[in-house]
């Protein structure tokens, strides 16, 4: 898995950013019900996020980084993966992930984002969307640049642009946003010439990118117990904030 139970986002607090946060259970489109946490800001710039998280799905980390959004003035709801089989629930330390992950389909999943970005448009339905994802959210966030949601990016840290069975890169003539990749240079399971032939694929299927590679880091960088890597994690921040303010 990506982050343990007591990792926290390497972003430091806004006291008084975000106004409100809820535990949410959302219905898609297939009347799948699933958990998810709405932060929302005090300050509203507009956007929404909504997070994609990690093999785990909803836990501790992404509820904080969905805060950590709001105080910067975006509204945010992180979703949960396992409802089909797991029911609308969040999920502890105790959670048998990897009996559900394989049950999981880019299906699914789409149909969850679908009603998470529903939620994030209920008062606005022309409001700016962002996707962001962590290793297996964050090959999902970029699916779902190739879903016809409408969103004006998707970004995923260390996502595997080869994620069987079907990977992002397959479906590169497919996305309509802006694509974000935030990559650790020392991560074993995405090597380097698999990063690069995705950035030459988003390149060829004319794809507006920004690709990063972080020399040395590693998979699930960021995070504020990696203290070696507080400089790459502070950048990716910086980048990620500065897509969503350039496509907003």
């Amino acid at each position: 898995m990506c982050y343990s139970s007591d990792a926290s986002p390497p972003i430091d607090r806004i006291h008084g950013g975000a106004s409100s946060h809820d535990d949410l259970v959302l219905t898609a489109a297939d009347g799948n019900l699933f958990a998810a946490f709405a932060a929302n800001s005090a300050n509203p710039k507009g956007p929404g996020v909504v997070i994609l998280p990690d093999i785990r799905g909803l836990h501790h980390f992404y509820e904080e980084l969905a805060l950590r959004f709001a105080e910067h003035g975006y509204d945010t709801v992180a979703l949960d993966y396992f409802g089909r089989t797991a029911g609308a629930s969040k999920r502890d330390d105790d959670f048998p992930w990897k009996d559900h992950l394989p049950l999981t389909t880019l299906e699914g999943v789409s149909a969850d984002t679908t009603a998470a970005i529903a939620q994030l448009r209920h008062a606005n339905p022309n409001r700016v969307v962002f996707t962001l994802g962590f290793c297996f959210g964050g090959s999902n966030s970029w699916h779902q640049a190739a879903r016809g949601h409408g969103l004006a990016g998707a970004i995923g840290f260390y996502g595997n642009p080869k994620r069987p069975p079907v990977g992002p890169i397959e479906v590169v003539s497919r996305m309509d946003c802006p694509i974000l990749a935030l990559m650790g240079g020392d991560d074993p399971g995405i090597p380097a010439d698999v990063i690069e032939e995705y950035r030459q694929a988003l390149e060829a299927a004319g794809v507006d990118n920004e690709v990063v590679t972080y020399d040395g880091a590693p998979h699930s960088f960021f995070d504020r117990q990696q203290e070696a890597f507080a400089d790459e994690s502070a950048d990716a921040w910086r980048r990620t904030l500065a897509f969503i303010e350039r496509l907003s």
